[in-house]
């Protein structure tokens, strides 16, 4: 075994470490070997089998990183290639400190970065999603009828439904909902269950329909009222792509908030592939509502990180609590056009 002062002919110069003068661990990544202090002819080999279980060699980016360990707590070491790997060298008084912080450093990071978590998509949430998106469509063919509703003949859905930033502001809350049902014409609505189909039978899959629709609703309400605040008090708008952003921001604050741990550096993608979305989708059309898009991609965002903790620290809601859930948002959404018609006359 050759001693950390020796070097063979065309071997690589060893990387040295010492907590005295500096480390060379910075130029030894850049290639530069240059020495600071030469170590005594006793060094010691810390073996690889004193650290960890399993007796594997030692790459030189885990050498470095056991040494960038090493320093930090103010033991020197040398780093050299051996006939198995790289091998790191320190002093004799130091080699059962070095051990011993190594160790730490193992068992402390095991399994870390944590395993994926599992993923159990919710396959039978797809039928009834697409059947709500189906019955979305059938609506908007209602408002185009003359159909006669608790005796007011004929109404007017979009002007009694609409997103009036003013009258919403004196109190007409329901617009709010009634809007988000609601499509200036057939080509708004199949845009909206077009695009937002794939993104809402996604989420419903992820979350269960019942949270999912929730989410969606409240994302869309927040979307109008907030769009409502900063609009002039003549604006309107109708449609559910407020929601439909919503979704959008939902499934990337789901996806930023599941694998955080994974996604190092570049934990905010999902956020920025959303937002990259809402750009493509959200702003095209001379008719098209930036303000209600955006903040309904906002308030999809912030309803998204929230139902991840939730969902990460109770588990998702079970059959029982998704059909209360169903049911309480089509509730406010009926509830939401009882008052709009009941208020017209």
């Amino acid at each position: 075994m050759e001693r950390p002062g020796e070097e063979a002919s065309g071997e690589r110069s060893p990387l040295l470490v010492t907590a005295r003068e500096g480390s060379d661990i910075l130029p030894g990544m850049t290639e530069d070997h240059e020495q600071g202090v030469e170590p005594q002819d006793d060094w010691r080999i810390v073996p690889v089998w004193r650290v960890e279980e399993r007796g594997r060699k030692l790459s030189l980016r885990q050498a470095r990183l056991w040494a960038l360990v090493l320093e930090s707590r103010f033991i020197e070491c040398r780093l050299e290639p051996g006939p198995r790997g790289w091998q790191v060298w320190v002093a004799p008084e130091n080699y059962d400190a070095a051990c011993r912080e190594l160790n730490l450093y193992v068992e402390e990071n095991r399994n870390w970065p944590p395993f994926l978590p599992p993923v159990h998509p919710m396959k039978e949430n797809t039928l009834p999603t697409l059947s709500i998106l189906v019955l979305l469509a059938t609506f908007h063919n209602l408002t185009n009828l003359d159909v006669k509703v608790f005796g007011h003949y004929p109404v007017d859905w979009l002007d009694i439904g609409n997103a009036h930033a003013g009258l919403i502001l004196k109190g007409e809350w329901w617009r709010l909902v009634t809007a988000l049902t609601l499509h200036a014409d057939a080509l708004h609505l199949i845009s909206n269950l077009a695009i937002g189909g794939v993104f809402i039978v996604y989420l419903c899959r992820d979350l269960g329909s019942g949270l999912a629709w929730t989410l969606l609703l409240a994302s869309g309400v927040c979307g109008n009222l907030a769009n409502a605040y900063v609009q002039l008090p003549s604006h309107t708008s109708v449609g559910a792509s407020t929601a439909v952003f919503g979704a959008v921001g939902i499934l990337g604050a789901l996806t930023m908030m599941r694998y955080r741990h994974h996604l190092r550096r570049r934990w905010p993608l999902p956020i920025a592939a959303a937002l990259s979305l809402l750009v493509l989708l959200g702003t095209e059309g001379e008719r098209t509502d930036l303000g209600a898009h955006l903040f309904g991609f906002m308030f999809g965002c912030l309803l998204g990180f929230v139902a991840e903790l939730l969902v990460g620290y109770l588990g998702r809601p079970g059959r029982l609590a998704n059909a209360l859930l169903a049911l309480a948002s089509a509730s406010v959404v009926l509830y939401a056009w009882w008052l709009a018609i009941g208020h017209s006359g």
